[in-house]
């Protein structure tokens, strides 16, 4: 048998090494495939990477014991203090207490501080259990120990290997206990003894929150607020639809990419056709044929996967930062700077990388089976099924275009919010529906226009030549208009969140000093404050947390169980004009009256997610019973991520039992032109009562930070939009490159008959910049359609709230110069080849063909 195997197996590596010899002689075919798989592999990795790297930081945050414990809050407002955690200890009940503040490091980085008492910690805490009792001593007493993931100690300016036992300095030249590490803890978090947590951040015996463990409490004792562990919302929860659009832009790369492998794919068997004839007429079976050539693509496809990988890797690096910067901005989620990959990541990328490969490659390996051995030294044999490719396109692309009907009609007969995956499904028939339609659209057009040009010979067979060119430029053209309408419609979108955003900031941000004073002297500083002459009006707020019970609609009362915001505000002159209402029952004046007499407004997550209007009555959880307010308005609420019900100050703290907020502070008009009082203003707030910078802030820089923060929250979308971009261009590139010998055997001809090479040039860019002109005009209403999908579908059940749709001519400018810039960059390259071409080697390429 022995034997016999190796005589089977010789003909079959001879005829592999023969197929992997055409590679050989094109090189650029070899590297047009190896460059889509590398990039889709790359894009879809790294997002991959930067997914499961976010995703652990959830894991480790929600195992701290940040939402998996009930929580006991002060009904007066005051701080919890730790009298309050002895009085309830010595009346039996297991709390445990917590401190919470920030420090600055060396490097001016931000790092929590979470004091915690180890001995009273619920049982199942990381903490309570962790180690034995030498370590949990060595914990509590001095000179303590400050745990801290691995990825937290490059911010603190050390090295990974020298942090066990270091005290790292801060900022204020106080050092930290010495520090042990823990893998377990989120990122940018320090976990000490609460003795130590208050020592360090000079708290006194202040407490931040008293916990305990879930469901260990019936009810809050008297004087306090009970809020349960299921009603503390899971970052990795609320960042789910993030990460789901983070997939989807990824999804969009790999099929870009995969366009690059289909159109290799499909020149190298083409170009290998008479190679395929003559191994089967010498003996190899059509099977074992086929075989060899999935073998092939098998073996290029690991090569070409773990490159992109790698690739990825390090693309996630480098976008992490704003990544997490995105997901603290937007939910509050703290996401580590470094990758923690899973063993699945890399299996995980390997395989759909392949898959990706194996999809795109089957259609050529089917078509390549169904040649018989004539056919196969004929290339118009392959040509000709083009014709019938382009039918069978029309037919998919009507299916997909259907099925984008019925997902859009399915959707309107849901509750506004719902359907997000459904929305991504929508957006994907479409965006298929109009690349499949694409190519039959090129040919009819090409086809006319060829009739029309009769009287121009040179015109009539530029026209002709392009519609040679249409089966291998078809790919590549598909995938300029996927990325140019995606990039269309996710930056129409970003810029149209930008105005909306912006404009309620000017809104909502109304006062010119926004002050958060300590609780204890909220009263005495609103008091001061209202003395000053230069002070025009005072706008205090107030907040608090309840569980919405009931909702009741007329004759229909639904019962719910859902966490909501309280926020209490004080409607005046300078706030109650430009305080933004999307819908109001009896109209904007009578909305902020019934405010004022003790209804409510409502934001539009609120009023999105569950279905509720104005008119309609809300019962709440409140400290002595249950409240009923009757909703006035809604409101939007850009970035806030739960539902919010919004009363005035005053009825939030006699009805709730609210903490008091902040105070905006109006200044009088004529008070401040240059704005010399705010600044003086400030000075005597902080000699007065002892307030820190940050307890005082100017409405300037709420903006700019505000803004700041936007720029960098979207700065993940406009790099994926503009990788996703190279991609296609990359791909329409490779596919000249990969034809370019074969066009300068149809173009020596021309030149033999008087035709200059500039000229011959010319003729290219203008074939090609048509064709991505006709591209870039079919991607703008598929790039409107997107958008609309988009601030109406997708970002109403991702985030809540729906942003008005807005078309920026300008956008849509950029987007057909952007196709025909791609287009001329991945013509310039061939077309500078053939001018740079010698007389005699283009009579040798026209001897050839």
């Amino acid at each position: 048998m022995a034997p016999l195997a190796r005589h089977l197996r010789a003909p079959m590596l001879t005829t592999l090494a023969t197929l992997f010899s055409h590679y050989r002689r094109h090189p650029g075919q070899l590297a047009m495939l190896l460059l889509g798989l590398w990039v889709a592999g790359a894009l879809w990795s790294g997002v991959q990477a930067i997914n499961a790297s976010a995703r652990d930081s959830y894991d480790r945050a929600e195992a701290l014991f940040t939402t998996g414990l009930d929580r006991l809050e002060r009904r007066d407002g005051e701080p919890l203090d730790r009298e309050d955690f002895v009085s309830l200890r010595r009346a039996g009940l297991p709390v445990s207490p917590l401190l919470e503040g920030r420090v600055d490091t060396a490097k001016g980085e931000r790092l929590t501080v979470i004091g915690i008492d180890p001995l009273t910690l619920p049982g199942d805490s990381a903490f309570a259990t962790a180690g034995s009792g030498g370590e949990l001593t060595t914990f509590f007493t001095p000179p303590w120990q400050t745990r801290l993931a691995p990825d937290t100690v490059l911010r603190l300016g050390l090295e990974r290997q020298t942090a066990p036992g270091a005290e790292p300095a801060l900022a204020d030249g106080r050092r930290l206990p010495p520090l042990v590490l823990a893998p377990s803890l989120p990122p940018d978090t320090l976990v000490m003894d609460i003795a130590a947590a208050a020592r360090l951040l000079e708290r006194g015996t202040t407490l931040s929150r008293l916990v305990t463990a879930p469901g260990a409490l019936e009810s809050a004792p008297e004087g306090y607020r009970l809020s349960r562990a299921e009603t503390l919302v899971d970052p990795g929860e609320l960042t789910a639809s993030f990460h789901l659009n983070l997939t989807a832009m990824a999804l969009l790369a790999l099929i870009v990419g995969l366009f690059i492998v289909q159109a290799a794919l499909g020149l190298a068997l083409e170009q290998r056709l008479g190679l395929l004839r003559t191994l089967r007429a010498l003996g190899v079976p059509g099977r074992t044929l086929v075989g060899l050539l999935a073998l092939e693509l098998v073996l290029l496809g690991v090569i070409g996967a773990l490159a992109g990988i790698a690739s990825g890797v390090w693309l996630a690096r480098a976008l992490l930062p704003d990544v997490a910067a995105t997901l603290q901005n937007l939910y509050g989620a703290a996401v580590g700077t470094q990758l923690h990959l899973p063993w699945h990541y890399w299996m995980g990328g390997l395989g759909v990388t392949l898959g990706g490969l194996f999809i795109a490659g089957s259609g050529t390996l089917w078509r390549a089976s169904r040649l018989g051995v004539l056919g196969m030294g004929q290339a118009q044999a392959w040509r000709a099924s083009f014709q019938r490719q382009l039918w069978v396109q029309v037919i998919a692309g009507t299916l997909a275009a259907l099925l984008a009907l019925a997902v859009w009609a399915w959707l309107s007969a849901q509750p506004a919010g719902e359907g997000l995956v459904a929305g991504f499904v929508l957006v994907g028939a479409m965006m298929l529906a109009c690349a499949l339609w694409l190519s039959p659209l090129l040919a009819v057009g090409l086809a006319g226009l060829g009739r029309l040009a009769r009287s121009t010979p040179l015109t009539q067979w530029a026209l002709a030549d392009l519609q040679l060119q249409l089966p291998r430029l078809s790919l590549a053209m598909m995938a300029l208009l996927i990325a140019l309408s995606a990039n269309l419609g996710v930056g129409s979108m970003v810029g149209g969140f930008r105005l909306t955003f912006l404009d309620w900031l000017d809104q909502r941000l109304t006062a010119d000093l926004y002050l958060r004073p300590p609780a204890e002297q909220f009263d005495e500083v609103q008091a001061w404050l209202g003395a000053r002459g230069e002070v025009a009006e005072l706008l205090p707020t107030a907040d608090a947390g309840s569980t919405l019970l009931e909702v009741r609609a007329g004759a229909d009362d639904r019962r719910l169980e859902v966490p909501v915001s309280l926020f209490g505000i004080t409607p005046g002159v300078r706030l109650t004009p430009t305080w933004p209402l999307l819908e109001s029952r009896d109209g904007r004046e009578a909305a902020w009256t019934a405010l004022e007499n003790g209804e409510a407004f409502i934001n539009e997550q609120l009023a999105l997610g569950h279905g509720i209007g104005p008119g309609d009555r809300l019962v709440l959880r409140a400290p002595n019973g249950q409240q009923a307010m009757t909703v006035a308005a809604i409101y939007p609420d850009y970035g806030n991520p739960r539902g919010e019900v919004l009363m005035t100050a005053t009825a939030l703290r006699e009805r709730f039992a609210a903490a008091p907020g902040s105070i905006g502070v109006v200044l009088a008009e004529t008070a401040d032109p240059d704005g010399s009082k705010a600044d003086t203003l400030s000075r005597d707030l902080t000699e007065r009562f002892g307030l820190d910078q940050e307890a005082l802030i100017d409405q300037r820089q709420v903006k700019a930070l505000s803004t700041d923060i936007f720029e960098r929250t979207f700065s993940i979308t406009r790099a994926l939009n503009a990788l996703t971009l190279a991609v296609a261009a990359l791909a329409l590139l490779a596919s000249l490159l990969a034809q370019a010998r074969e066009r300068r055997r149809r173009l020596a001809p021309l030149w033999a008959l008087g035709v200059t090479r500039g000229r011959l040039a010319g003729i290219q860019l203008a074939q090609l910049g048509g064709a991505a002109l006709v591209t870039g005009l079919a991607a703008v209403p598929l790039g409107i359609a997107i958008t609309a999908c988009l601030v109406a579908i997708i970002n109403v059940a991702a985030f809540g709230w729906r942003l008005p749709l807005h078309v920026f001519p300008v956008e849509i400018g950029i987007t057909l110069g952007t196709a025909l810039l791609v287009a001329l960059l991945a013509t310039g390259l061939p077309a500078l080849t053939l001018w740079r071409t010698s007389p005699r080697t283009l009579l040798a390429e026209g001897e050839a063909t």
